[in-house]
């Protein structure tokens, strides 16, 4: 749930990163807008959507991130898809990336499916096979940062800290930025408290602004609400999600009463 939650808030934020780790150009992001999308199947979600706002030539980008073994991953995914595509009839063509940490937990069957990765409609991804952090651009190596080992993980955060700080010039991008590599440390190392972290890797002029902290609070209690439809996809009651989340069931109701209705097909 923590990978799940960082991988949306990466993708919102930075929907460039995206385009980047496919091989197009990060403006590519200028022309999309990510988001989860609830299909009106029972427990059908898509985990992450970019939805061209111009142009019917720009394609749908579906994204699934699994960081678990799933041998019923592919049939549930294009499920899930051809359902959307039913629904919708969007006049966009489409394509998908299933984003993997490493290519031992892709072990479904894809002999179905398997014109959609011959003709690269759909791409695998495997985090650990990106290459050296030091040679990727800052959002693709941030990504990378979630699947490295914790003694690689410390070097690698001090360059990427510092690479962030040199190379992205806009004040609010870098902040979002340095703050979200604070977030992968402080699930990397759970021992750790946030505060000790952010001595060890130079992050504590962070929270130097009240602007900051009233922002970072409630950016927490947003990335929460985000949570809720997942934690339901899991099949966790009103009760449940809201203890998980530390709030109250009155903001679980509110939240869901926001989501399009499911019903059975």
């Amino acid at each position: 749930m923590k990978t799940d939650s960082i991988f949306y808030r990466l993708f919102q934020e930075f929907p460039s990163i995206f385009f980047e780790l496919i091989g197009n150009s990060p403006q590519t992001a200028e022309a999309y807008k990510f988001s989860s999308i609830e299909i009106k199947q029972t427990a059908f979600r898509i985990d992450g959507v970019f939805l061209p706002t111009q142009g019917e030539e720009n394609p749908i980008y579906f994204v699934e991130v699994q960081f678990q073994i799933d041998i019923e991953i592919y049939s549930r995914l294009f499920s899930e898809i051809c359902l959307y595509l039913r629904q919708n009839k969007p006049k966009n063509p489409w394509r998908g990336a299933v984003i993997y940490p490493n290519r031992s937990l892709d072990t479904a069957d894809i002999k179905n499916y398997s014109e959609f990765f011959d003709s690269q409609r759909v791409n695998r991804i495997y985090l650990n096979e990106l290459g050296e952090t030091a040679s990727l651009p800052v959002g693709i190596a941030t990504m990378k940062l979630v699947v490295d080992e914790e003694d690689t993980a410390i070097t690698s955060a001090r360059q990427l800290i510092d690479r962030t700080q040199q190379e992205i010039n806009l004040e609010p991008q870098r902040r979002q930025l340095l703050e979200l590599i604070e977030t992968i440390l402080v699930y990397k190392f759970p021992t750790m408290s946030r505060e000790e972290i952010e001595g060890m890797f130079g992050l504590s002029d962070l929270q130097q602004t009240r602007v900051y902290q009233e922002g970072k609070q409630e950016g927490a209690r947003q990335e929460k609400l985000r949570m809720i439809p997942l934690l339901f996809k899991l099949g966790l009651s009103f009760e449940e999600t809201a203890k998980e989340l530390g709030l109250s069931l009155e903001e679980i109701e509110q939240e869901m009463q926001k989501q399009p209705p499911s019903q059975d097909m």
